[in-house]
């Protein structure tokens, strides 16, 4: 049942767990200087306090507006039963799949249970369960940090850096490290796409210039790249063509011999053995060509990058021009 309760008997412990979203917030502020607050907040009564869970957007609205007072709806008197009852709503309440894994993880803390159990009292699959809890896993506390935060685009996170994780074995650190230098900078989806290609694939030049805080300059070089083969022979494009597939597969390479546990065959280890051993020969020859070939194609007047000047709101002064 509803009712009027004070603002300073909230309890705001889940606050980090609900995202942060400054537009929307902005726009639910005039609305409340308007209507009032016309949906209740939501916790859990614990002795002289109400833990809240839900309707943080609208908690910090009334204290910009001076509201001494709010509407309140009771979840349950536990914490463990209010979070199930707002997971069970959590389709008409609007959470998202990372607020939901978020809830998830205390739950499974506050009552010891399983994911089979948690499932079952959520009337869920356990891999729908699974799949949430193992999303807080891979994140580190300040990549969720930026995240909860409205830092950096949680779909970026979702569905390019969790690839990058998945496909190319990228360590946790480094996502941290890329999340870390591209907060902040109100990047698009596509931006931050853009940029993790550079960050993880592309030459070091493009890294520490993203660490260093230059991704808008960094994006315009990215720009400067055509998006085909357009304009040059066909031994060039072929060529173009081999320069990205060995790149590709430098990567997986590094990624994947790192697995140690998973290389167990002696099978696998002969044959390795052979292969890794004439590659290693050809190496000298190898990068003695691609430097002379980087070295040339960085001489091009079309390719020469300039150094971004007052244009770059993030550093008074830039590193030298990234070369690809």
């Amino acid at each position: 049942m509803g009712r009027e309760v004070e603002l300073a008997i909230l309890d705001l412990r889940y606050e980090s767990y609900r995202m942060q979203n400054a537009a929307l917030e902005v726009r639910l502020l005039a609305s409340i200087a308007q209507r009032g607050i016309e949906e209740p907040l939501e916790g859990v009564d614990q002795e002289s306090r109400s833990i809240l869970l839900n309707g943080f957007k609208r908690y910090r609205c009334a204290v910009k507006l001076g509201l001494g007072m709010v509407p309140y709806s009771c979840l349950g008197e536990e914490e463990a039963v209010g979070i199930v009852n707002l997971l069970r709503v959590s389709n008409t309440k609007s959470l998202s799949i990372l607020e939901q894994a978020a809830f998830l993880e205390q739950l499974r803390k506050l009552g010891s249970m399983s994911v089979a159990e948690i499932a079952e009292q959520l009337s869920r699959s356990k891999s729908w369960v699974s799949m949430r809890v193992g999303l807080m896993t891979e994140m580190s506390p300040r990549v969720r940090e930026h995240i909860f935060r409205g830092d950096f685009p949680v779909y970026a996170y979702m569905y390019t850096l969790r690839q990058f994780m998945r496909m190319n074995s990228v360590p946790k650190q480094d996502i941290e490290d890329f999340v870390v230098a591209v907060s902040g900078n109100r990047l698009s989806i596509r931006e931050v796409e853009h940029l993790a290609q550079g960050y993880f694939r592309g030459p070091d030049s493009f890294r520490e210039a993203i660490r260093q805080g230059y991704s808008r300059r960094v994006l315009d070089w990215m720009r400067e790249v055509p998006p085909d083969a357009d304009g040059c022979n066909e031994f060039e494009r072929v060529l173009l063509r081999d320069l990205e597939v060995t790149q590709k597969y430098m990567q997986r390479v590094m990624g994947k011999s790192q697995q140690e546990r998973r290389l167990k065959t002696a099978a696998f280890y002969a044959q390795a053995h052979l292969l890794s051993a004439g590659i290693l020969s050809r190496q000298r020859a190898f990068f003695d060509s691609l430097r002379k070939l980087h070295d040339r194609s960085g001489q091009t007047p079309s390719r020469v990058c300039t150094a971004p000047g007052g244009d770059e709101p993030e550093r008074d002064r830039s590193p030298s021009s990234p070369q690809s």
